[in-house]
């Protein structure tokens, strides 16, 4: 008697486990990337990292919500304008690589549902024209509690070092 109820339990918590499982892959993932450095070379990893996050998760066929979120020196890649007289100046490296950059940007966003924002804060503080940002990206009125909200909404938090 004991071995049987003992065989049904573990049934029961394979089937609650598996049930658990299912639930939580059918969730969509939630990712919030972190920009807020002027490192050329990071910030191209950062688009790898994004492409290859939504390549995973394509093949599982899951349901993601991607969000880059732009601060501080983050703005120099949302923008041709070079920020000449401000702590986010581009430099020789960013004008060089720009339309590439731009271009994988704007196919993460357009093409694979990426939300791109950028921190309103920042963008007043030098006062950069509204026109000035990329149109495919957002501006958020603080990026730093925009990524404090999803987090606490399920997103994990990725930083590229």
């Amino acid at each position: 008697m004991f071995s049987s109820i003992k065989s049904f339990l573990q049934v029961a918590l394979l089937t609650v486990s598996a049930l658990f499982s299912a639930a939580a892959l059918s969730a969509p993932a939630k990712v919030v990337y972190h920009v807020d450095f002027n490192d050329v070379t990071r910030y191209s990893a950062t688009l790898t990292s994004i492409a290859n996050i939504i390549t995973a998760y394509e093949a599982e066929l899951r349901d993601y919500e991607v969000t880059l979120v732009f601060v501080g020196h983050g703005i120099r890649f949302v923008t041709d304008d070079v920020l000449k007289g401000t702590p986010y100046a581009t430099n020789a490296d960013l004008d060089k690589r720009r339309a590439e950059l731009k271009g994988r940007l704007e196919t993460l966003v357009k093409v694979r549902g990426v939300k791109a924002l950028l921190c309103d804060k920042t963008r007043d503080e030098i006062a950069l024209d509204k026109s000035k940002v990329y149109s495919m990206v957002g501006l958020t009125p603080s990026g730093v509690a925009t990524i404090a909200d999803l987090q606490m909404q399920g997103a994990a938090y990725l930083k590229i070092q």
